[in-house]
Order: structure tokens, then sequence, then C-alpha cells
């Protein structure tokens, strides 16, 4: 699956309609945002079955601000909908696939429930 370049528009569209959602926030000018990009494409490509974004700060001030990406690379995870990680900085890609095992195999279901019972 190629990797999504997602816009405020459809932000929560993509988080609640996937299980799983990897997102990069980057920037053009960003020279670790282009080293962490290589890693997160090979590895994206190695898991067709999870969404992989990106979204392009300077595209979308407004996401980011509201998200308060303050430092990029930003690396946010959500699993059905639920954020679970949300780091600044560059990784190697054992450690990106690392956070991908961790993340499938993370329990969101009391979390699910609890958000369920105040809605």
């Amino acid at each position: 699956m190629p990797i999504y370049t997602m816009g405020s528009n459809e932000f929560d569209k993509v988080i609640h309609s996937s299980e799983l959602v990897f997102i990069d926030f980057w920037a053009e000018w960003c020279a670790p945002c282009k080293q962490f990009a290589l890693v997160y494409e090979r590895v994206a490509e190695l898991n067709p079955t999870i969404t992989f974004a990106k979204v392009n700060i300077e595209a979308e001030p407004e996401l980011a601000d509201s998200l308060q990406i303050r430092s990029i690379p930003h690396l946010m995870i959500f699993k059905q909908g639920i954020l679970i990680y949300s780091e600044a900085g560059s990784m190697p890609e054992s450690m990106l696939k690392d956070l991908v095992e961790q993340a499938i195999k993370a329990d969101v279901s009391d979390i699910r429930a609890k958000i369920d019972e105040e809605e």
C-alpha cells in the first residue's frame, strides 16, 4: 500500500476507518525528516495492511498545531482511532519495525470501552 498524503480534511476519516494508522509529520526543509522518510517508506512496504500516511506541516499548519506537533519528524500511531504513540525524532528501521509489532499487539479494548461509556 502506498504512503497516503493526508490533509486536515480527511484526518478524522482516515484514523477512524483504518485499524492501524501511522502518521509521519514532516517538512521539506527538514533534513532528519528526509532521512526518516526512507526508513518510513521501507517499513510501509513491508506492512501493506497498515495505513501509513504523511502530513506536511507547512501545507497543514492548523492540523499540526491542533495535534501539538512542535518538532519534526514526529510519528503518531492510532489504533481504532485512539492515539497510542506520539514521539518526535527520527529512528532506525529496526526501531520502527519494533513499533509496528507493538502497535499490532496493542490492546485498546479497555480504552475503547471507557470512551464508549463517556459518549
